[in-house]
Parts: structure tokens; sequence; C-alpha cells
């Protein structure tokens, strides 16, 4: 059994700001991450922002499946997030609620497995012979509030949602899996740049895939560009704040056989 993958992938900002959203491939395996966009002068007891944070945290988890090519995805992720805390080299308050965070979606070849990973709303998405399958966290949807008090308080505690930030727990708080390498047929990573897609644009992922298999990943980015454009009545989401017209937007397609 071949341990390759053979990963497509594209990234594009959603503004003239930087891009906080980072992917990294290897032959073993694939990262999403999206950095949370802060809030205007929001207190975060930090001097980093979520491109930073994303691009240590990329590097500890490629660190971390590479020595570790057995080792649970969960593990992989606590030990990447305490090594990420390390790299703020005392500068910041890590107790901070507001601190940098960031979603993450991993999968992993592992034998006759491909191993996947979630937290927060980046999502993986999957089909083999049971069908379509989407790997998403959503504890995000059900807050009572989305004021950055109540965001901050329920962040990375029981009852709220979980995200990478400074805390190793919340990894314990992913949603984990795997499938069988042999009948899968499709595989990509995501962040919810894409996946606005078939949350608010009425595409399904069967068409996401089409895309990306037609004309490569960075068509799907183009895509949901011409329906942010075109359709921004469609961003909207009930009992939510308003939604950014353009998102930070990644993915990574996993390429066939497999």
């Amino acid at each position: 059994m071949r341990t390759v993958l053979d990963f497509a992938f594209a990234t594009a900002p959603g503004s003239d700001r930087p891009n906080e959203d980072h992917v990294v491939t290897a032959a073993e395996y694939a990262i999403v991450l999206d950095g949370v966009t802060q809030l205007p002068d929001l207190d975060t007891g930090c001097v980093h922002g979520p491109a930073w944070l994303v691009r240590q945290l990329g590097d500890c988890l490629a660190r971390a499946l590479t020595a570790g090519p057995t080792v649970s995805l969960e593990l992989i992720l606590a030990t990447a997030i305490e090594e990420a805390r390390g790299c703020h080299a005392g500068r910041c308050d890590l107790s901070n609620p507001h601190s940098p965070s960031s979603t993450v979606a991993i999968v992993r070849a592992r034998g006759e497995q491909v191993d996947y990973l979630v937290l927060c709303d980046s999502s993986v998405v999957f089909e083999n012979g049971d069908g379509l399958t989407v790997v998403r966290d959503d504890r995000t949807d059900t807050l009572p509030a989305y004021d950055r008090h109540t965001v901050g308080r329920l962040r990375n505690r029981p009852g709220g949602f979980w995200v990478a930030s400074t805390d190793p727990a919340a990894a314990a708080e992913a949603v984990t899996g795997s499938v069988a390498r042999s009948g899968l047929r499709r595989l990509l990573l995501c962040t919810d740049g894409i996946s606005r897609l078939t949350e608010f644009f009425q595409l399904g992922w069967t068409d996401v895939f089409g895309i990306a298999e037609r004309s490569g990943p960075r068509a799907v980015i183009d895509a949901v560009r011409r329906y942010e454009t075109n359709r921004p009545d469609l961003l909207a989401r009930v009992g939510r704040g308003p939604v950014k017209r353009h998102d930070d937007a990644t993915l990574a397609v996993l390429r066939g056989p497999f």
C-alpha cells in the first residue's frame, strides 16, 4: 500500500490584509489552518496576530506529524499547541481568553487508513462507497450570543467551542476518525472561506469537487469570489453578526489514485 498522498492546493486572502489561512502538504499529510480574525481594539494580551499563529502552528504540526507518523492526531495537535506556546517567547499573556487562535483540519495516511481531525469550523469532506461525508465541528453554530464577551467566555470551555490557541487540552475536543483508503474516491480539506459555497451559495460538495477536478483548486476560490461579488445578499446567518463580504479561502484536494 502506497503511503504517498498527492494533494493540489490553493489559498488566497479575502482582502488586502495578510492571509490568515495557511496550508501545509507533504507526502503523508495535509494541514489547513484558518486564523480567527480579531475584532478591532480587542485586547488579546499578545504581540502577535492570527497570521503569525497559523504559520507557527503549521510548522509545529508538520514537525509532530513527521516525528510521530502513527501517533494519534489529537496528541499531535496537543504537542503542536504546546510547542507553539513556546514561540511566544514569554512576551505574551497566554491566559488571555482572546489570544490569537486558529481552526484546524488535518488528514494523514497511516497504512491502509486515512486519519482526519477537525477543530472548529474548517472541514474535511470525503466520498467513498458509503457516499459523501462532511466532517465539521459545528459548536460555533449554537453559542447563546456572538459578542466579544460571550465568545471569550465560552472559548475552549465545556458547553462552548474549542479552537487551537494556547491550551493543549483543546486538542482532545477535536472531531476525529479514519476512513479506509481502499474505498476512497474523493477528499478535500478547506477553510470556511470555501465552505461558504455550500453554506450560503447553494452548491453541493459534489459541485465543489467537480470544479476542482475540472479546473483545479484555484478555480474553486474563483467561484467563491464570483458568488461573493454577484450574490452578497445570500451572505447572512440568522442571529449572527454580519458576514465578511470576502473571506480568506483555502483548500487542499487529494488527487487519485488513492
